[in-house]
Parts: structure tokens; sequence; C-alpha cells
């Protein structure tokens, strides 16, 4: 038997640490190559750690709750023989890791474990010489609860709730398929007699994983890049009949269509006539950046704070698929499972406010963005058509622009080509 230390690896670009969220396994569980072994919070999304290992745990090295720098062991595994078990002939082998020790004086690469579906990260580190140090029994590593139980099924934003609660997840019954706890069964599993009382006590809740890189990039746009905001009140009312053919259309049968699909479109035709919206300032050598691709963002609320994904050069996609594509960011970041490619890279973004009945706001810039474009709430109002005033479905767009590389006229004719297109969809499409 051998002992193999699985070390947190960089799941994304240039991670420095991430928190344990909500570990799968517990000493003594048997684990397959490739099986869960937690659920960990970058600075981006909740992801899974897959094992590199076949065997079974011998200890878990980090808390839940507990913030992990890149590298440190997190867990410890007994594989069989002198390295790791053999995967199963349906799996994919994953290279051991090298468990070279340096010399006491000597630099040397040192390979972290392999993460399947990330690949190996190398890197030089020089080791200064060892001191000689009196003998300390080295502290007690965490340790979980040395039963086997089974593995529990249900979503990371749950086990982040049920955590919050303070429910053992083991203890609820799951309604889900194959057992899978669902929402309604966590809240149905906590419903009891109210305790009386008046007394309250003020929470603090540690700032950390998505909600402080979120802060951090806020803080860092708002005071490095001047923003201007334009308003402009639009006629909704071709893009609501528009989307209605489109629901009526055979082509896109189970697709979820909704004005955000319009107004994405709208972006993306309003960057090919201004391509200079579509850029970014590069402080360091005092150039502007015109980006090939539109990688549009789509902000999107979720229970761990807001997350702004992007359809990776979303102008070469036809409608159906940009609408496919939308509704897949959206699903995946609200269930927590936002791959780190989608949350990077993004070249302007949409922000829909709309949907929390709020009618206008000033968005800021995402870092490295030129634009952001912000949707309100769609409303029937009196609109004067023909000379008569008529009901008609509107909304309050705003785009916020860093204005070293947008200035007034050109903002100015994003937003009005915007909202012509939301006016007259057909008469959008027509120019692409």
């Amino acid at each position: 038997m051998t002992v193999q230390q699985f070390r947190l690896p960089d799941v994304g670009e240039g991670l420095t640490e991430a928190e344990i969220v909500t570990w799968r396994v517990a000493p003594g569980d048997p684990v397959r190559l490739n099986d869960v072994l937690v659920d960990i919070e970058t600075a981006k999304a909740v992801v899974e750690l897959p094992s590199p290992y076949a065997g079974v745990v011998d200890r878990l090295l980090a808390a839940e709750g507990q913030t992990v720098d890149v590298g440190s062991p997190i867990i410890a595994i007994r594989t069989a023989g002198d390295g790791p078990a053999a995967p199963a002939a349906d799996e994919p082998a994953a290279p051991p890791p090298a468990e070279d020790e340096p010399t006491a004086e000597e630099p040397a690469v040192e390979r972290t474990a392999v993460l399947v579906g990330y690949g190996v990260a190398a890197q030089a580190r020089t080791r200064r010489p060892r001191r000689a140090t009196p003998s300390v029994r080295p502290a007690e590593p965490v340790r979980g609860p040395h039963t086997s139980r089974p593995p529990v099924l249900t979503k990371p934003p749950l086990r982040k709730l049920a955590k919050d609660l303070g429910v053992e997840l083991t203890e609820v019954r799951g309604s889900g398929p194959d057992g899978r706890i669902t929402r309604q069964d966590l809240l149905d599993h906590t419903t009891g007699p109210a305790p009386v009382t008046d007394h309250r006590r003020d929470e603090r809740l540690p700032v950390r994983g998505v909600r402080k890189a979120t802060a951090a990039a806020m803080v860092a746009s708002a005071f490095t890049a001047p923003h201007v905001t334009e308003f402009l009140t639009v006629d909704m009312t071709g893009t609501v009949e528009f989307v209605d053919r489109l629901k009526q259309d055979a082509a896109f049968q189970g697709v979820k269509v909704s004005p955000l699909l319009v107004a994405s479109l709208a972006v993306l035709d309003a960057v090919r006539r201004y391509p200079d919206v579509n850029a970014r300032w590069d402080e360091d050598n005092q150039e502007i950046v015109r980006f090939a691709d539109v990688n549009l963002g789509i902000a999107a609320a979720t229970p761990r704070g807001l997350l702004v994904p992007n359809v990776k050069a979303a102008q070469h996609l036809p409608v159906r698929d940009l609408a496919v594509a939308l509704n897949e960011l959206a699903a995946t970041a609200r269930e927590g499972r936002t791959r780190p490619a989608d949350l990077s890279g993004g070249t302007i973004t949409i922000t829909n406010i709309g949907v929390f009945g709020v009618d206008a706001g000033t968005p800021i810039l995402n870092p490295g963005e030129a634009a952001i474009l912000c949707l309100g709430a769609l409303r029937r109002m009196p609109w004067v058509v023909d000379e008569q005033v008529v009901p008609r479905w509107t909304v309050q767009l705003s785009l916020s622009f860093d204005h070293r590389l947008v200035d007034g006229e050109l903002g100015s004719r994003v937003l009005a080509h915007v909202g012509r297109f939301l006016e007259d969809p057909l008469w959008g499409l027509a120019l692409r």
C-alpha cells in the first residue's frame, strides 16, 4: 500500500487559493479513478475535483469551510502497489504525479498531481537548505468520521444551503431521481415550529470566493475606467411579437426564447457596425486592443454571487444556436457548474435587471471591457404611434462605457442602434 497525497490544483487561470465547500468522501471510503472527491469554490465558480487515484481514502487534510492554497495537500489516498492504482479498462489512464523529493540545496521541478480534465502543471521551485529542528509531533490532520457513508446526491448550491442551515445531508430523504436531494426536500426537512423569541443577532458573513473576487473587480473597474452611462426608452412591441413567432416556429421547439436573445442579437449587430466598442484599454502598453471575436457576457445572479459567463465567438452563431448557448450558460450558472473557462475572456456584457422589476440602472463595466448594456423591466406603457396614443411594450436601456475607448458620439450611436434593432428585429436581421 502507498499513501498518495492529492494537492489542490489550479483549475482556473492563475488561481491561488480555493475554499473547501463539501467533501464527497470520508476516511475509509473506496474511490475510483475520476470519482468526485470534493467541491471547491474558486474566485469564479464551484468546481468538482475528480480523483487522480483509485484506492481508499486514508484521511482528509483540509476541513470544509477552510481556504487552501494551490499546491497544498487536501486528501491522502491509500493505493495498491508503488503508485496510483491502474484505472479500469473503460477509464482513461492518468499519468502518475512525480513524488521525487529534491535534495536539500538543489532547485527542482515539482509536478502537481494530475487532475483529470485539467492536465499537469509543472513549475520550478528553489528550496532553501533545511535546518535541523527539534523533534516536534506533527499537528493532527483534519479527520472525518471513520465510518463509510453512501454518497449524497445533490447540487453544490444546495450543499452550501444545507451547510448554512446546519443540516446534515445524510439525514435528508431525497425525492429526486436516484434519491437526489432537491431544494424542497431540504426545506421540508428544516420545517418545524418557529422558536418564540425576539432576540436577534447581527450576522457576520465571511467575504470569499466568487463574492470576494467580484467585489475586487468592481472596485478596480469603478476607480480605473472613466464610466459614462446613457439611457434610452425603447418600444419593444416588435421584439415581443418576434419572440412569440420564434416560440411557434418548429425549429425552436424545446428552446427557451426571450427578449434577452433579441438584445444579444442587437448588441452583436452593433459591434459588427461599430467594432471600437468591442475593445479594451491596455494601460501597460498604451494601446487599444480591438477584439477579433465577440465573447458575449451575460450577467447571472446565483446563490454564490454574481457571475458573468460568456458565449465565445457569439457573432458566428445562428439565432437558434445562440439561444441554446444563452440557456446553457444561465442553467449551469444557477446550478453552480460554470466552467472557469466560460468566466474568462469576455469582451462585452449584457445585464438584465428587468427580471427583478427594476426599470433602469448604471452598470459597472467588467474589467477589460469597453461597454455593458443594461435591460430594464418590460412594461406595458402608453406610446404615441401615428399620432395616436396606444399601449405598447417598452423598456429602459442603459449603456455604460469606458470614455477612454468610447466617446459620447460612438456610445450614442451604439445605444441608438441597439434600440432600433429592438424596435424592429426583422430590420436588424436583414442587415446581418
